[in-house]
């Protein structure tokens, strides 16, 4: 009894230390060393040339990963909804079932703000600016919800059009692998670019 106890005790130390120190050490050692922005949370900072009257060059505006609300700012351009109001401490997508009337009145009071804000007919309103994403902080949109955001967004800030989709097909991230899933564009740094070239 007493030798079980001591090698069931040994284990636990050696477990802990190896698994629940040494193991994670190492993963971080190697995850900052072959994918440092990545493991530093693929943070995005604001330039020297679009920083505003009380912000900072360099300043910590988001991550590339992490979608972020720009309802009410109608120079930039809008992520999709969310059940979280885009808070990354509470990832989760909304539960209600697809007969669900309180989604469907969720679904149809974001069309109707959607056709009030781009001045499109309901028809052409993407999808992903109505459903929630899965996450709740989906950073991308569709190619064909940031090009009919683009013209409200180039209207607003007295910019050339051509330019704006410019900017959106370079801030476009192609299939994963290839692929896998649908184009999107990344609108937190697609807004960090209209601020920059709107500075230049």
């Amino acid at each position: 009894m007493r030798n079980d106890l001591i090698s069931s005790a040994l284990a636990v130390v050696v477990f802990t230390l190896l698994l629940g120190l040494a193991y994670p050490l190492v993963v971080t050692g190697l995850a900052q060393v072959a994918f440092p922005n990545e493991a530093g949370g693929s943070q995005l900072t604001r330039s020297a040339s679009s920083a505003a009257r009380g912000e900072r060059a360099g300043e910590v505006v988001g991550s590339r990963l992490i979608g972020q609300d720009f309802r009410g700012r109608p120079r930039y351009f809008q992520s999709r909804p969310s059940a979280t109001r885009h808070r990354a401490d509470a990832t989760f997508f909304n539960n209600l079932g697809p007969n669900s009337r309180a989604l469907k009145d969720r679904f149809d009071a974001n069309v109707a703000r959607y056709v009030r804000r781009e001045g499109v007919p309901a028809s052409r309103v993407p999808a992903d600016a109505v459903q929630f994403s899965a996450s709740g902080v989906d950073p991308h949109i569709s190619e064909d919800n940031a090009a009919i955001q683009a013209r409200r967004v180039a209207r607003v800030r007295g910019a050339d059009l051509p330019r704006v989709r410019a900017l959106v097909a370079e801030h476009t991230d192609g299939r994963g692998l290839g692929v896998l899933g649908e184009p999107g564009v990344n609108v937190l740094e697609l807004n960090l670019a209209l601020d920059q070239a709107g500075s230049r």
